[in-house]
């Protein structure tokens, strides 16, 4: 972990968690809740932000927006699974599909607006390995 690294505040970090979303008060939101369960959180506003912190942070679990900018948000899949073969993917959507998408190499799917113990719950599974699928 580099010296620069934002600690949560209780001084030790645990598992990393990026949050790939073009909301900055979704963002903001997920940071903060995330922080206060000891977790490590990156912010990505962009996929290209995204990609680079992938490959230089190797987060333990992505909550990857479907819709980031004018992107789609799997375009990062390829970049995380050669990354990060093992970390936690969660989609989320504010679209109004009927059916989360199965796609291969998402471990789960979140639909906004979430709530927060949905949040957290599904970071937890993912980080421990466990299915998260809905």
């Amino acid at each position: 972990m580099g010296l620069n690294s934002k600690l949560p505040m209780g001084g030790t970090a645990g598992p990393t968690v990026l949050v790939v979303e073009d909301d900055p008060s979704l963002r903001m939101l997920c940071r903060v809740n995330l922080e206060l369960e000891h977790y490590r959180v990156l912010e990505a506003e962009t996929l290209t932000r995204a990609e680079e912190l992938v490959r230089t942070e190797h987060p333990d679990v992505v909550l990857l927006d479907l819709h980031v900018g004018d992107r789609h948000g799997l375009e990062l899949l390829p970049i995380l699974r050669e990354e990060g073969p093992k970390a936690g993917v969660c989609l989320l959507s504010g679209t109004s599909e009927a059916e989360p998408p199965q796609v291969e190499g998402v471990d789960a799917f979140i639909r906004k607006p979430f709530e927060l113990d949905d949040l957290t719950g599904t970071v937890q599974r993912l980080v421990a390995g466990q299915p998260a699928r809905p």
